[in-house]
């Protein structure tokens, strides 16, 4: 968003407007929008901010709820921003803490610094960008006097009166739409002031979740985070946010219940065994933070091959940490051979997983020619030097 399109978006007639919106889904309620609001006469920044803000808060449903209602973003910005239930996670650990007031340091558009307020915190909150500033304050301002809001950057900034500080370093190019990742030396803050300020002053920092892990402090705690099956974030904690005994830990969000594993350092992993007659895959959480091990002997399981993040077991068991599937047979892996076996099945229906071979889903969906009635799951991997095509049910 342009800073001429906010300055029209934030006077009475723009909120008016944006708040009177419906929800816009598609790129037809855009054009539709779009032609009404030019119609009713407003200028083309107007119409572009609020089209644009209507289309954000439809999409901001899925990290924010209902609150995104009343929320203003940047594209870049509603990407960047976690999740509201993964934030206030985070910010329950300031407040177990003991901690009362707290910097958040690279703001973006709220999303933490939302967290910390509503579980009663102060907040100083500081990002780089003029207009990502901006909206953040507006987001924010329910809070009053509880949140400051200020336009400025990590190192700039006075910690004095701060207990601690939450940060999130842009990872990305500038700018409120298309952006690129950037290489660690180049993110602002730098990990190397970060890692300086963790060494004096309390601080989680959230990080990619394929931070290179020679990279990673020995002294903090490092908190790979997953929702929906999806590994979000690296949370790296230091001083009295981090618990004590704690240098690894998966957090695994499903279905609104949170999950965690912890350990002191990376766990060993089990032997690799003959397939049995469950396979399991670990969450991502679990295969950032080397857990795998920890899950395997929960599940009397081990590994598939050495080098690929599959257990197998014959135990009728299974874990928050890993989705479960229960063998029918093994298939040939030739695709021709593949698709007869699946045809004489009935499998019409076919989910395509793949670890540690070259596939594409989409294409081998399209040459395999399914037809039938049944549903199953088509596991694609290799054991040892061996492609090997596994049929299976999800339990």
């Amino acid at each position: 968003m342009e800073l001429s399109e906010f300055a029209a978006l934030l006077t009475p007639e723009g909120l008016r407007l944006l708040d009177g919106m419906p929800p816009v889904e598609s790129a037809g309620d855009v054009a539709k929008a779009v032609t009404r609001l030019r119609k009713e006469g407003h200028s083309p920044d107007l119409v572009s901010a609020v089209v644009g803000q209507a289309r954000l808060r439809t999409r901001g449903r899925a990290k924010f709820g209902d609150l995104a209602e009343r929320m203003l973003f940047t594209r870049a910005g509603l990407e960047q921003a976690t999740r509201l239930p993964i934030a206030a996670r985070h910010a329950a650990r300031f407040r177990d803490a003991g901690f009362s007031r707290v910097g958040d340091l690279g703001c973006g558009i709220g999303g933490d610094a939302l967290g910390l307020a509503a579980l009663g915190l102060r907040v100083a909150a500081v990002d780089a960008d003029e207009v990502t500033a901006a909206i953040a304050a507006y987001n924010l301002a329910p809070f009053g006097d509880d949140v400051e809001v200020r336009h400025g950057t990590a190192e700039q900034t006075d910690l004095r009166g701060l207990d601690a500080v939450w940060l999130d370093p842009a990872r990305r190019t500038a700018g409120h739409s298309e952006t690129k990742r950037t290489r660690p030396e180049d993110w602002s803050p730098s990990l190397d002031w970060v890692f300086d300020l963790a060494r004096r002053v309390p601080v989680g920092v959230k990080l990619g979740p394929a931070l290179d892990r020679d990279l990673i402090p020995a002294e903090v705690e490092a908190q790979w985070v997953s929702a929906g099956g999806s590994t979000l974030e690296l949370v790296l904690w230091s001083g009295a946010l981090a618990r004590e005994g704690v240098r690894r830990a998966a957090l695994v969000v499903r279905d609104e219940t949170a999950h965690e594993l912890t350990a002191g350092a990376d766990a060993a992993d089990e032997p690799v065994r003959e397939l049995g007659a469950y396979l399991h895959e670990p969450d991502g959480a679990v295969i950032r933070a080397r857990l795998i091990g920890d899950v395997a002997r929960s599940l009397e399981a081990g590994m598939l091959d050495e080098h690929i993040a599959y257990l197998t077991s014959d135990a009728a068991l299974t874990s928050p940490f890993v989705a479960t599937f229960r063998v029918r047979e093994v298939l040939p892996a030739d695709v021709k051979a593949l698709a007869k076996a699946l045809r004489e099945r009935g499998i019409g229906r076919l989910e395509i997983k793949k670890r540690g071979v070259d596939v594409d889903p989409a294409v081998l969906r399209t040459r395999l020619k399914l037809s039938g009635d049944g549903d199953a799951t088509l596991i694609l991997t290799r054991i040892g030097n061996r492609r090997t095509a596994i049929l299976a049910d999800r339990v």
